[in-house]
């Protein structure tokens, strides 16, 4: 078998600066067997020098390789008969943007494994960005609420952060914040910020990394109850109040029932409706770290932006909208941004959004490819998690059937397109195509 694995130049944005398995990973798998071939890439955050050290080859096309591997989506066309691609395809929600390029791959008899579909047998995923995606997201929050105060002429404490991209490493920015917390600590939160309250919706990865940056500031974690107790949140200058939300604190039963079966709402979302609204008023920044999809409640929903708004501004600065569902669980999320022109501002009574940190309403930064702020360490701990399957996946016969072809379980279990059909726990996407 040709056991050549191609690694690609990114194109779909300009400042995707990630890969999928770098220089220290490549030479493992060179010392296995494994031929690596490069494709040029300026911009990639690992330089062809280090690439090159570690035994791979730069090429100018990936034609010699039966595998390629990738992080974003790639264009329709560049495809080729009968080979396998691994990357973040984005279709498993019959995503209509991406369903062009799984036909094109699916015409070309191509197979196609999803990282976001490696799972064990519990069903959880293996390989991730995501707390890098919560790290990155959490810093470019904490800027945005400093250069949005800023635009408003309250001086901050958060005004002389950076966007994380512009760290030279995730250490350098948490220095920066930690000096942030030592400012607080010592002369306090400007009076229009207190009390200073951090919600996080979910608590997996993504919402790990981003408390992982909110607790190198003053704070105290207090549960979702005693945020809506009155006589409890003090008007403090030197802390600042961090909130879980969990599912039982996002949704409810519609039968108003008080009951909440986390697998039964699980199974049947359709029956439930948001009750999130009641602590909005009560939060400074919204940093939404859940997984969502169309089956379940939205938690921030245009009608009640305007109607929190017709009364004046209200507490709530900043949504980090980290999840960045265009349309999706946070409505006015209207699009994923880009790392160069990051933010907008949500008008609720007009209901536009205008990019930057002026104008009236909250400031959304919903930046679409947030690991890649912090490219070199979120590809590390990527590749150290994908290594152990690389090789597997570089020797298997993508001629067998689906049945026979040997591959790790949970590999097998993300093969979304075998020989240009879809596999058994994905034909239910032939529908959106």
């Amino acid at each position: 078998m040709n056991k050549t694995i191609g690694i690609r130049h990114e194109d779909k944005y300009t400042m995707e600066r990630r890969v999928a398995i770098t220089p220290m990973h490549a030479e493992k798998l060179i010392s296995k067997g494994v031929e690596v071939i490069v494709e040029e890439s300026e911009k990639r955050v690992f330089t062809h020098d280090e690439f090159a050290k570690a035994g791979a080859q730069i090429v100018n096309t990936l034609k010699k390789a039966s595998v390629i591997f990738g992080v974003k989506e790639m264009p329709s066309t560049f495809f080729e008969e009968g080979k396998t691609y691994v990357f973040f395809s984005h279709v498993i929600k019959g995503q209509s943007y991406n369903m062009p390029m799984l036909k094109a791959l699916m015409e070309k008899k191509c197979s196609l494994i999803d990282y976001e579909k490696i799972e064990n047998e519990e069903g959880k995923r293996l390989i991730f960005f995501g707390k890098f995606a919560g790290l990155a997201g959490a810093i470019n929050s904490l800027w945005s609420l400093g250069q949005r105060l800023k635009a408003q002429k309250i001086s901050n404490p958060f005004e002389n952060l950076k966007q994380a991209y512009r760290y030279d490493s995730l250490d350098e920015a948490k220095e920066a914040i930690s000096a942030a917390g030592q400012e607080i600590a010592l002369h306090g939160l400007p009076q229009e910020l207190c009390p200073m309250v951090v919600g996080f919706t979910g608590y997996g990865n993504v919402s790990a990394g981003a408390q992982e940056i909110i607790n190198l500031l003053p704070s105290i974690e207090i549960t979702p109850q005693q945020l809506l107790d009155p006589d409890f949140l003090k008007t403090a200058k030197n802390i600042i109040y961090k909130v879980i939300f969990r599912e039982k604190d996002l949704s409810r039963l519609k039968d108003g029932s008080e009951k909440f079966d986390l697998q039964h709402y699980y199974s049947h979302p359709e029956l439930y409706e948001n009750q999130f609204e009641q602590y909005i008023p009560q939060l400074s920044v919204l940093l939404n770290c859940m997984y969502w999809d169309t089956r379940y409640p939205r938690i921030v929903t245009k009608d009640f932006l305007e109607k929190l708004y017709s009364k004046g501004e209200p507490m709530l600065k900043v949504i980090g909208d980290i999840t960045c569902d265009p349309d999706g669980s946070v409505e006015c999320t209207h699009k994923g941004t880009e790392i160069e022109d990051p933010v907008f501002v949500y008008d609720p009574i007009k209901r536009t959004p205008g990019m930057g940190f002026e104008g009236n309403g909250i400031l959304v930064m919903a930046v679409d490819i947030l690991p890649s702020e912090l490219p070199r360490e979120s590809s590390i701990a990527f590749g150290d998690a994908l290594l152990p399957y690389v090789k597997a996946i570089a020797e298997a016969n993508y001629d067998e059937s689906f049945e026979k072809i040997q591959l790790p379980n949970p590999i097998k279990k993300a093969l979304i397109v075998h020989k240009g059909k879809l596999t058994p726990s994905f034909e239910y996407i032939s529908k959106y195509l």
